[in-house]
């Protein structure tokens, strides 16, 4: 490993320390993580838009400040990747549709804003699909998003491009938001880790609907450290998301120890209710075989939780129809068919079956609590099947099962979403094709620290077992994926990402 891959695969946390005692410069990071993009992003296509130029002159302010002896941020010299749903000053915000081709917002949002003012530096956006809409980062403005440990496989979504990026070592840090699972999906896939926090702890300041709590913004990183950092420089209230309150950000950045032979921890492959690919189920019961030791019991629990699957329809239905109507209205056709079947489901539903699903998410979480009268944590795997061809929009059939629509297979996410618990991905060794496999950790209502500091816990302990600890890919032997990942663009942005154009990609 040269030194610059040995700089750009060091921890967030470490960089950060690093920078503040002078023995690195944000310019030389930045450097590092700029050549590593230019030479492997083409063949995984995680990064789309960028500023490097601008990158550049913010790091040599930041250089600056260090040697100035400046009162230092969070993040201060940290390279960033912004998720393409989120805006952000100045670089091309495309929400992964050709309806936005050409928009480059004129501010940052909360989210984004925050972060810089803790010292981060935005490099780039990383790639999703159409609107955020399923969990294969793919869409006709930029392409796909191939798996760092197979780019002929998928990374994941929505966030898919983000953890992509954290697992090829493109970027220390990069945002990630969650519905269905879109931070926890992505990050299994990629080996890293996604952190879906309880709402309200990161404003999450581009949602309509803004009293719906399953749509939230938080953390990814390589570590649960890394992903705690982040999550100290977002955490608080915001006038711009309702159910955002005051909270001490700075708990987050070091969680307290916790011993996991004290912990009560139930497990489960489905939650009584999730199609799950047998294979995958072979893996989670060799994976609690290896790790159940570690805690004071671990035990399988069932569920019982009502009707999870119609409820998440009607609620993610409302979310898309509240921020597609517009759009539906003015051309249809130029809806991709994920964002689409989701616009038109919702709008097919009535006052009556709004209600039902608000009422049902409650009585979702009251049968849910029952599980933590005996438990701490529950384990389960992250997705039900392992990475498939990008090629495919999504998991159509699991054990030859056909999926009732194109997130379906999402359900064993989405099931935790629906209860507002937190919840984190951990990566957890691989499955049986070699590829990443993701552990789903959920903690206890509104037990976001509680659940982080298990997780960090778990995180050192698998670190030890050649069956639980984090695969990492190697990208010098990788492969091109067939067909090339850009293929299903129609029309492609400029040049694609690192075009520069005052300091941000060209369209």
């Amino acid at each position: 490993m040269n030194a610059q891959d040995q700089l750009t695969s060091t921890s967030a946390v470490e960089l950060r320390r690093l920078i503040g005692t002078r023995e690195i410069s944000p310019v030389e990071l930045l450097e590092a993580c700029i050549a590593r993009i230019e030479a492997y992003n083409p063949a995984i296509n995680a990064i789309t838009a960028t500023c490097f130029e601008r990158a550049r002159k913010e790091a040599r302010v930041a250089e600056q400040a260090v040697l100035r002896n400046e009162p230092l941020g969070l993040l201060h010299g940290l390279p960033l990747g912004v998720k393409d749903l989120e805006a952000t000053e100045g670089l091309l915000t495309t929400y992964g549709s050709p309806l936005f081709r050409n928009h480059v917002p004129a501010s940052d949002n909360v989210l984004v804003a925050r972060l810089r003012a803790a010292g981060a530096i935005v490099v780039g956006k990383t790639n999703i699909p159409e609107m955020g809409a399923g969990a294969n980062s793919r869409n006709a403005v930029w392409g796909a998003t191939g798996n760092p440990f197979n780019p002929n496989l998928n990374a994941g979504g929505s966030s898919g491009g983000s953890a992509a990026a954290l697992a090829a070592d493109f970027l220390p840090v990069c945002t990630g938001s969650d519905t269905g699972g879109s931070l926890r999906i992505p990050a299994a896939k990629c080996g890293v880790v996604g952190f879906r926090p309880s709402p309200g702890i990161v404003p999450n300041s581009r949602k309509l609907l803004g009293w719906t709590p399953i749509s939230v913004v938080g953390p990814m990183g390589r570590t649960v450290a890394d992903t705690c950092l982040q999550l100290a420089a977002s955490a608080g209230v915001s006038v711009t998301d309702p159910l955002s309150y005051a909270v001490d950000a700075e708990s987050f950045r070091l969680p307290p120890h916790v011993d996991l032979s004290t912990l009560r921890v139930g497990y489960t492959e489905d939650f009584g209710c999730c199609a799950v690919d047998d294979g995958i189920r072979r893996v989670f019961r060799g994976k609690i075989a290896a790790m159940r030791h570690l805690f004071k019991r671990c035990d399988e629990v069932r569920f019982d939780l009502g009707d999870v699957h119609r409820c998440f329809d009607v609620l993610r239905a409302e979310s898309f129809v509240a921020g597609l109507h517009d759009a539906y209205q003015r051309d249809p056709d130029a809806l991709g068919p994920n964002t689409r079947a989701n616009y038109e489901m919702g709008a097919k539903m009535s006052l009556a079956d709004s209600s039902w699903a608000q009422a049902e998410q409650n009585r979702i979480l009251q049968r849910f609590q029952q599980a933590y009268h005996q438990y701490d944590l529950i384990l389960s795997p992250t997705t039900p099947v392992s990475p498939f061809a990008w090629t495919s929009l999504y998991a159509g059939t699991i054990n030859g099962e056909e999926q009732e629509n194109y997130y379906r297979w999402l359900a064993l996410t989405y099931v935790v979403t629906l209860t507002t618990h937190p919840a984190i991905s951990l990566p957890c060794g691989t499955d049986e094709a070699g590829m990443p496999f993701g552990l789903q950790v959920t903690g206890p209502f509104r037990g976001d620290l509680e659940t982080l500091a298990a997780a960090q816990g778990m995180e050192t302990a698998f670190a030890a077992s050649p069956v639980l600890r984090r695969p990492v890919p190697d990208l010098a032997r990788i492969v091109p994926a067939t067909p090339a990942l850009r293929s299903i663009v129609t029309a492609p942005p400029g040049d694609g990402p690192g075009v520069q154009a005052g300091g941000v990609s060209a369209v």
